[in-house]
């Protein structure tokens, strides 16, 4: 039987990862195998840059974890070496970091995570991962915005041009 010392550190590993998670805003967990030294190097310096946590933990504790912030149904995925990937900011990028690695090694493999207090599988990272990142959204919304304020000037100008005389109606508004 452990000792009272050894299930004080599991009980306190158990607490950090929990508290972790409850306020994480998604979370995924993979299949830790057959990853070269070089590879995993990378992979913790992208999701460093990216400020995401990533820990090795045995199951059980996980387990222990998920059961108590509410992600119980994630034990399923607990087998083998897993890892996990935890983003207290960003919704997305845990899952586009571990899907580009989980394509260029074949057995670095996604099994499931977390996002908007749920739990999601594979196929759920998967499609979390093909979302475009806010600053593309932004972006694309910034343009949607941008063409119809430029549509608008142009009609306005039209009605001003025409207002003066009509001969300058057919020309573009100068772009701001």
């Amino acid at each position: 039987m452990p000792s009272n010392k050894v299930l004080e550190a599991k009980k306190q590993v158990v607490e950090e990862l929990a508290g972790k998670m409850q306020t994480a805003v998604s979370g995924v967990l993979v299949k830790y195998e057959g990853i070269t030294v070089a590879d995993d190097t990378a992979l913790r310096a992208a999701l460093r840059k990216a400020g995401i946590e990533y820990s090795v933990m045995k199951n059980t504790l996980t387990g222990r974890a998920c059961e108590v912030v509410g992600y119980g149904d994630m034990k399923q995925y607990l087998s083998g070496m897993t890892a996990i990937a935890i983003s207290q900011d960003d919704p997305i990028a845990p899952a586009k970091i571990m899907k580009e690695y989980a394509d260029k090694i074949p057995s670095f493999e996604i099994k499931a995570g977390f996002v908007d207090g749920g739990v999601i599988d594979q196929a759920g990272v998967e499609a979390l991962a093909a979302t475009p990142s806010k600053e593309v959204l932004i972006g694309k919304m910034m343009g949607s915005l941008m063409s119809s304020l430029y549509g608008l000037a142009y009609v306005l100008q039209a009605k001003i041009d025409k207002e003066n005389g009509g001969e300058e109606a057919t020309e573009a508004p100068a772009e701001a």
